[in-house]
Order: C-alpha cells, then structure tokens, then sequence
C-alpha cells in the first residue's frame, strides 16, 4: 500500500485543480446574483484561472527540475488551498477574480510537477497502473467539474465550491510529505529567466486573446492586439531558447516527430473533448431549464463515469498497447462521441447527450494516460518536468483555444436565430461538429506520423557526449 501513497497525493492534487477548471460553469449564475455583477464579467472567474494555468506551467516545469519537484508540488498545494479559501469569503466579483489568478498559480505548480514525480517513482507493470489511474482522474476530474459545482451550489452555496478544496488539500499535503521523495536533474544549470518571461508573456496574451475572440469576435483590437503580443513573445522565446546553454524547454525535442505529433494531438484532445462543455452547460440550463445538479448530471456524469471505467479496468492493458494506435484510435472515439452528440436538434431533451458524452469519456480515459507516459519516456528522465509541463501546457491552451472557437460559433448560431430556443440547439450542434473534426484530425496525425512500437512507447536514449536524443523503435 505505501508503494500507491505518491500517486494517491499526485492523483489529488490534479482532481483538485482539474476540477476547478470547469466546477464554476454552473455556479456563474448564483455569483451573479450574489454579488449584482454582470453575467459576462463574471466569465473571468472561469477564464482568470485557466490564464494563470496556461501561462505559467512550463515555467514551473523547469523550476521543479531544477529545485525539487517535490518542493515545488508542496508549494503548489499551499497557495492552491490559501488562495481557495480567499475566494470562498471573497466579498465581490474584483477579489474573487483576483483570487482564482492566484489558484491558477497554485495549479500550475501542482500541475507541472504531476507527471514528473510519476514518471520517476513508478517503473514496470506499476508505472502502466500509475498512468492509468492518473489518466482516468484527470479526465474524470475535467468532466465532474459541473457536476460538483452543480450539487454544492444548490444544495449548500456557490462559496462551498472553493472551500471543498481544504480539505482535500490538506489530506494532498499529508500524502505528499508521507510518500513522495525529492527529485530534481542532476545538471539543471541556472534558471532560464528570459525564457521563462518570455513564454509566459506568450502563453498569457495568447490565452487572453483567444478568451477576448469568444466575447468580442476575432477582428477586434481587444484580441488582435494581445495574440499579435504573444506571436512576438513567442518568437523571441524561440530566439532565446536556440541560444541558451541551458534553456527552459528544449527545442530539440520537437525534432523528434513523436514528442511533437503527441503535443500536437493533446492540444486537439483538449478542445475536442472538453471545450464544449460550457456550451452543452448553458443549453440544460437556459433552454431546457434543468437545474445545476441536473445539468451536471445530463452533461459531465457520463464522461466522467466512463473515463474511471477505462481507467479502473483498462489502464494497464493501455499502457502495454501500441502507444500509436491507443492514442489514434482513442481520438477517433472522441470524434465519434462529438458526432453523437451534435445530432441535438430544437425538440431534443438533455439525454441525447449520453451516448455521445460515454463514447467521448472512454476515448479520453484511453488517451490521456497513453500519451502521457509515450510522451515522457521519449525524453531523458531528467527532463521530465520540462516535458510534463509542456504537454500540461498545450493542453491547457487547448481548451482554451476551443473554448474561443466554439464560443463564437455558438454565439453566431444563436444570433442568427435571434435567441429562439431551437437557435441554441443548433449552436450547439455547430460547435460539438466543429469538435469531431479536431478530434479526427488528431487522431489521423498519430496514426499516420507517430512512430509505431511493437510494446509501448518510444525509446530514448540520452548522448551525453553530442547531448542529443535518439530514437530506437521498441
């Protein structure tokens, strides 16, 4: 039993911030009229957190290599637990804004760091176990979202949202300090300052931007002007990292076809199979008239009860299968899920969502865990931070790039039907077609370039001599 105490505090830490991504969907109405905001402004409770989590991940991922992973994930959970209980008792909408930018950092910490300490203390038939229980929390914990946030909401208040983070934050603490041992690379060298300035610039005012494009639509200066910024940033983050010694993410590593069509394919993932969700949220809830708990229910149950089945019962088959055709045909799955669901017409009730929402879930439980272990064992043990908040990183941009996307889909559809109830359908419709297309573009990528193994995923083996990566087929 105290071989699992690791993944138990990793397995909690990431419900936690997962969790929060999407827990206060259902709850933007009862802030609303708590505090006699605008609805829209309130979209910044959801959208601040998501920003800080994007944008600083990476740059945890290296301090954590650097100065302990363990040290940085315990740093991570302290500020996430201060930081929710400021927003439990947060007396407007400004504080409460404020306080879900310093959980997001919080989250990023924990959240660059999960990966890293799993792929270090777990090896053999155990690491297949790891990741896949892993997999199946994370999914499950993205999905459940509405649905805890649904039933605290109605049942207690939108402020108990935040204050079940204690708790469950503190029992994290404990199991982190019991179990999990301090790691750090050997040769880390010195922080990568402009690097990590850089990207965070990059990653803060593309996430921005792409927030702004669903509210003001992609021509506006309030969203031209910050993804210009972060095309910029992002050029000179390049230029920085080719001339550092010792930089924050390894360019390299996008050479290795692998490691790039599996970043490519978690950015898809992110907005394919989560993304929709507020949408899905805001038809049960305006439209049909279902309840947070309701709501929850009809749109997050079933993903998230089928990603733990996977996980529960597949996980470790998973991690001995062809990482290529674990991960492509799970996207295809996801696609096929998204397919379902858009049937969703004017006259439709909230069940014709769970059969698409099961499929999607047994997709996500088969993919996440995969494509995370293929990814980190294509890249030295020492880089597991880097490359762990680099896929955590794209992911996040993911779904908020989704989020932008379908949002605007979804709001012309419904424009154009001049707010009728069969406009939203037809909107949301539009954005889960929209979702299958990334997904089945993802999936066709990693079928057709990752590189095929016959038992597991891509070998790596470290030069030290020419530093380089190189690539055997296993």
């Amino acid at each position: 039993m105290r071989k699992w105490i690791p993944l138990i505090a990793v397995c909690l830490g990431t419900f936690l911030l997962l969790v929060d991504v999407t827990i206060v969907i259902v709850a933007l109405p009862a802030i609303a009229g708590d505090f006699g905001a605008d609805y829209a402004d309130l979209q910044w409770v959801l959208d601040a957190y998501a920003l800080a989590l994007a944008a600083l991940l990476l740059g945890a991922g290296s301090l954590a290599d650097r100065y302990g992973r363990r040290g940085v994930y315990l740093t991570g959970l302290v500020v996430f637990a201060v930081s929710s209980l400021l927003c439990a008792i947060a007396p407007n909408e400004q504080a409460l804004i404020a306080a879900r930018v310093l959980q997001g950092i919080g989250g990023a910490a924990m959240f660059a760091t999960t990966l890293a300490i799993l792929n270090l203390t777990y090896h053999g038939r155990d690491r297949g176990v790891a990741f896949g229980v892993w997999g199946a929390v994370s999914g499950a914990a993205t999905a459940a979202g509405p649905l805890v946030g649904g039933l605290l909401t109605e049942h207690l208040s939108w402020r108990w949202i935040f204050l079940v983070n204690l708790p469950v934050s503190a029992a994290a603490l404990w199991f982190t300090l019991r179990g999990v041992t301090e790691s750090r690379a050997p040769r880390a060298g010195r922080f990568d300052i402009p690097g990590t300035v850089t990207f965070t610039i990059a990653a803060g005012a593309v996430t921005y931007g792409l927030i702004q494009a669903s509210a003001e639509g992609w021509t506006a200066a309030a969203t031209l002007v910050p993804l210009l910024a972060g095309l910029v940033a992002a050029a000179a983050f390049v230029l920085v990292e080719l001339r550092s010694d010792h930089p924050m993410l390894d360019l390299g590593l996008f050479r290795n076809p692998s490691f790039a069509v599996l970043i490519a394919a978690a950015f898809l993932m992110h907005a394919a199979a989560f993304a929709v969700m507020p949408y899905s949220t805001v038809w049960l809830q305006q439209i049909l008239g279902h309840g947070p708990v309701d709501a929850g229910l009809l749109g997050a149950l079933p993903l998230s009860g089928a990603s733990l089945l996977v996980g529960a019962f597949a996980g470790h088959a998973l991690q001995k299968a062809s990482p290529r055709l674990a991960v492509g045909l799970g996207l295809l799955l996801v696609a096929a899920g998204d397919l379902a669901q858009s049937l969703v017409g004017g006259d439709s009730g909230g069940t014709v969502l769970i059969p698409g929402l099961i499929l999607v879930g047994l997709g996500a439980g088969a993919v996440l865990p995969v494509q995370s272990s293929a990814l980190l064992a294509g890249v030295p043990r020492e880089r597991s931070g880097m490359a762990g908040g680099a896929l955590n990183t794209f992911r996040q941009l993911g779904f908020a790039f989704g989020v932008a996307v379908f949002g605007k889909v979804f709001q012309d559809a419904v424009a154009d039907g001049r707010g009728a109830p069969a406009a939203y359908a037809e909107g949301l419709s539009s954005t889960l077609q929209l979702a299958a297309a990334f997904a089945l573009v993802a999936g066709i990528l990693v079928l057709i370039l990752l590189r095929r193994t016959a038992h597991g995923p891509v070998n790596v083996s470290m030069s030290t001599d020419e530093n380089r990566v190189k690539v055997s087929e296993g």
